[in-house]
């Protein structure tokens, strides 16, 4: 397990300080990554992830993901491109199609997004690769654009996929593919999909990242850190297909009463609708022996990057302490 990658996913919901302490504590731990997710309700990626690589020196900075409808690609691939410069050589860029509550709320409508973000990946290589782009797209039309500098290096461009077709999409185009989600039953379906559209476009399906973008929560008490995992189960159970959670043996009775919670803004009550079973299939929590268990469970389906996410634990460095060890214990 010596090549397997080890990351964590950041909320910018907090100031800026306290995430780059998170993060100079997670390059101390021994992680190889932190992603920084990209939504227009928090603090903007680019300037947290800037201020994490002016106080770290070798942990990879990932933003993710990012959308194709709220920025346009020509400036998402200046933004990846200096942050790449800022960090010396360590930006990722994770693009996908985007949250679709969060873009209604402003007033955008995520559609066609297979195509967005295919176009949006094309002109970003392009432009990254100093190209003059001339592209003629559904959703992107570029006439003569080009950046006015180029990255030292290839930056990897990384897909978030969770639905068939944009899994065959991320091994078409992507260097990555982030998966977001945290039971081996859902890379068991994912990796066949991702290894055919590598395979159609051409490529050695054995270089594409396949990354387990993960619900996660780890604290010494084991019951403490499952409390912690709840809500964002239960934001996770809400969004979720009907038949996915009857697949799962998932209480639609109790999925309604989620819903109509999180609708009202009623957390507590969401949160208390969560089960058990909820949390085995849709999140890693627990004691730091149940989730190297349940971690080690992933890495036999095929994982090679797994990126712990939100809330990480009840306690937020308490939590970083103990994933470095688990990282550890895995890799020994």
């Amino acid at each position: 397990m010596v090549n397997l990658k080890f990351g964590i996913e950041l909320v910018p919901d907090r100031a800026i300080s306290t995430l780059v302490e998170y993060a100079i504590i997670a390059e101390q731990n021994g992680l190889d990554s932190i992603w920084v997710t990209d939504h227009y309700c928090n603090r903007t990626v680019y300037i947290a992830l800037t201020m994490m690589a002016i106080k770290t020196s070798k942990i990879t900075l990932g933003v993710g993901v990012t959308n194709p409808y709220v920025i346009h690609p020509a400036w998402t691939a200046a933004a990846v491109a200096t942050l790449d410069e800022v960090s010396g050589g360590r930006a990722i860029l994770g693009i996908g199609s985007g949250d679709k509550a969060t873009l209604e709320a402003i007033g955008i409508e995520r559609k066609k997004p297979l195509t967005a973000v295919r176009e949006a990946v094309t002109v970003i290589r392009r432009l990254l690769a100093g190209e003059v782009v001339n592209f003629e797209g559904e959703f992107f039309k570029l006439k003569g654009a080009r950046l006015n500098f180029k990255p030292s290096r290839a930056i990897p461009i990384y897909i978030g996929a969770q639905a068939p077709k944009m899994l065959q999409l991320a091994g078409q185009l992507g260097d990555g593919v982030l998966i977001n989600a945290s039971h081996p039953k859902d890379f068991e379906k994912a990796i066949p999909l991702i290894k055919k559209g590598a395979e159609a476009a051409g490529k050695d399906f054995s270089k594409i990242d396949i990354v387990a973008y993960t619900c996660f929560s780890v604290a010494p008490d084991s019951k403490k850190a499952k409390d912690a995992a709840r809500l964002v189960v239960a934001f996770i159970v809400a969004g979720a297909p009907d038949t996915l959670l009857k697949e799962r043996g998932i209480d639609l009775g109790k999925v309604s009463t989620i819903r109509e919670a999180l609708a009202k803004g009623d957390f507590k009550k969401a949160a208390e609708n969560v089960d058990d079973l909820m949390l085995d299939y849709f999140s890693i929590s627990g004691s730091p022996d149940e989730c190297i268990e349940k971690l080690r469970e992933l890495i036999k389906a095929g994982i090679t990057h797994i990126v712990m996410g939100s809330p990480l634990g009840p306690k937020k460095k308490e939590a970083l302490a103990l994933i470095g060890e688990i990282v550890k214990k895995l890799r020994s």
